[in-house]
């Protein structure tokens, strides 16, 4: 592959996004890729936004991904979605979480959740809309929402050559390392 690959997650503190993202980095560079990652987290641990930036090829200078130039996008949140979408190429892919996480300013009566994001994203971009959470809480826990994302990540980027299963063991404690890879699987076939 020479031409360099961009993806963007994005969600909110506590969603697991940059274990994610170390996931799908490590077996990247394993299947022989360059690849580049940056993570920004401001206020995570508070709700704040966490997003990972993820490119990879043959040769990648910068883990930087300016606007317009992501391949495809996983939100791990409603909102976020819409706050990244600019970022996103015009024939670029949207995968979106089904799942809201209120802002402090929702939660304190000031403002309302936007209405109607999901189907304002739908008229712009090719979008896949999932329910991760509720896939995760089936398979038992409801945290590993991230994997199931992850799931479905590989499959929208056709990187189901790479042993998945074998990252996640050498990544994930041993007692979560069975439930993670259902969850893999999992966003893999709802994709």
């Amino acid at each position: 592959m020479t031409e360099v690959k961009n993806i963007l997650l994005v969600g909110v503190g506590g969603q697991g996004t940059i274990l994610a993202s170390k996931i799908l980095s490590t077996g990247l560079m394993e299947a022989g890729y360059d690849v580049k990652m940056s993570e920004i987290h401001g206020m995570s641990q508070r709700g704040g936004s966490v997003t990972t930036q993820v490119r990879f090829g043959e040769e990648v200078y910068s883990p930087i991904i300016g606007k317009g130039e992501a391949d495809i996008l996983v939100s791990f949140e409603v909102m976020e979605a819409l706050r990244w979408l600019d970022h996103l190429k015009p024939n670029g892919k949207m995968v979106i979480n089904d799942y809201k996480i209120p802002s402090v300013p929702i939660l304190t009566g000031k403002k309302n959740y936007p209405k109607g994001v999901i189907d304002r994203i739908k008229e712009k971009v090719d979008t896949t809309v999932l329910n991760a959470a509720k896939i995760a809480e089936e398979l038992g826990n409801v945290r590993t929402m991230n994997i199931v994302l992850l799931g479905s990540l590989v499959k929208a980027m056709g990187l189901e050559g790479i042993d998945w299963e074998e990252i996640i063991q050498k990544t994930v404690k041993e007692k979560f390392v069975h439930m993670n890879i259902k969850a893999l699987k999992a966003g893999m076939e709802r994709l």
